[in-house]
């Protein structure tokens, strides 16, 4: 049981012993059932003995019954920071049925998102040797913690609580640094690929996700994306799958003649254009991964061109913010430079 809650039928001189051990922290009040019916404040219990209660009575005739709540697995765009001006701190994290299932510290959250992630971790990092000889690219520094970490960091930031991370080269070293993720707070699971899987094929490997909809990212990005931008593009096209993409300018250094059946239609010089490339990090329906074929090689982008072409939903979420892919030696040190005015 959580420090913050109490039961409805404890006194006030308990509660003011919990709230004296929590440093004035809100007490959430729970009935015989473990529902949560209120919440209590010192400000409360002065309320309370002025309108005649006694240190023995019970908490339950003086509680708050109006008080602010998540619920598990149920999005609301721009919640937390709505929550964050009414200066609330800590915030309970309900089940359907209103028992708690988490005391949540807001002050560490950007956003509560209801999705699984996997981090695709598995990759040799050739292009990156020799430092990758005796280290898997994942587990790499930059700064003062590896690239891996700062993805799991700003996941859990964002209310992501269950995390598979697809391994194979060096494999060991990934499992043994991170474990099973309850120094985080979180619950870790490792897919342990039998053959190589592409960026795709690993998230087969798991039977079952308890979320609707999954995130999917190479571990090899160094980045600030909003993800909760990114899922309210997913959710508001109503997609089965959003590609984060970068913004890729061209510049073309002559005069573009533009002709039709030899005619010239238009003449543009020196111009720009635009394109934007896929940036290594998507969210996917989960039923879309059971149409990949099973523990077999298969990349994003084949489900990318698979949905495309049977006319279902597929959006793009250009990144306005930092993003790098840490590929080669000229990267790594980008990154090592980039880090020192990044808050990640």
């Amino acid at each position: 049981m959580y420090p913050n809650i109490i039961q409805h039928k404890d006194t006030i001189k308990q509660a003011l012993t919990k709230i004296d051990e929590l440093a004035g922290q809100t007490l959430f009040i729970v009935d015989e059932n473990d529902k949560m019916i209120g919440t209590l404040t010192d400000g409360d219990i002065r309320r309370g003995l002025l309108n005649g209660a006694n240190l023995d009575s019970p908490v339950e005739e003086f509680m708050s019954k109006k008080f602010k709540f998540l619920i598990q697995h149920e999005f609301s765009s721009g919640l937390i920071k709505e929550l964050k001006k009414t200066n609330i701190v800590y915030v309970p994290l309900l089940s359907s049925n209103h028992t708690i299932i988490d005391v949540i510290n807001l002050d560490k959250l950007e956003s509560i998102l209801p999705l699984e992630a996997i981090i695709m971790a598995g990759g040799k990092g050739t292009r990156l040797k020799p430092l990758t000889l005796k280290t898997p690219k994942p587990l790499l520094k930059i700064g003062d913690k590896p690239i891996i970490e700062y993805n799991i960091d700003r996941l859990i930031k964002n209310g992501v609580k269950k995390i598979y991370i697809s391994v194979n080269y060096l494999k060991e070293q990934i499992k043994e640094y991170f474990g099973d993720g309850s120094n985080k707070g979180i619950s870790i699971e490792y897919i342990e690929e039998e053959i190589i899987t592409g960026t795709l094929g690993s998230a087969t490997y798991i039977d079952n996700f308890s979320t609707k909809d999954i995130l999917v990212m190479n571990s090899d990005l160094l980045t600030d994306i909003d993800f909760e931008h990114l899922y309210e593009t997913y959710l508001n096209h109503n997609a089965e799958m959003a590609i984060a993409t970068v913004p890729y300018k061209v510049n073309i250094p002559y005069g573009i003649v533009e002709t039709k059946n030899a005619k010239v239609v238009s003449l543009k010089e020196k111009p720009t254009y635009t394109y934007y490339s896929n940036a290594g990090i998507y969210i996917i329906n989960a039923a879309c991964i059971k149409e990949i074929p099973q523990k077999a090689f298969y990349n994003a982008t084949d489900l990318i061109e698979k949905l495309i072409n049977n006319n279902r939903k597929v959006v793009s979420f250009p990144i306005l913010n930092y993003w790098l892919d840490i590929g080669k030696p000229l990267d790594f040190e980008k990154a090592q430079e980039d880090i020192k005015h990044l808050k990640l």
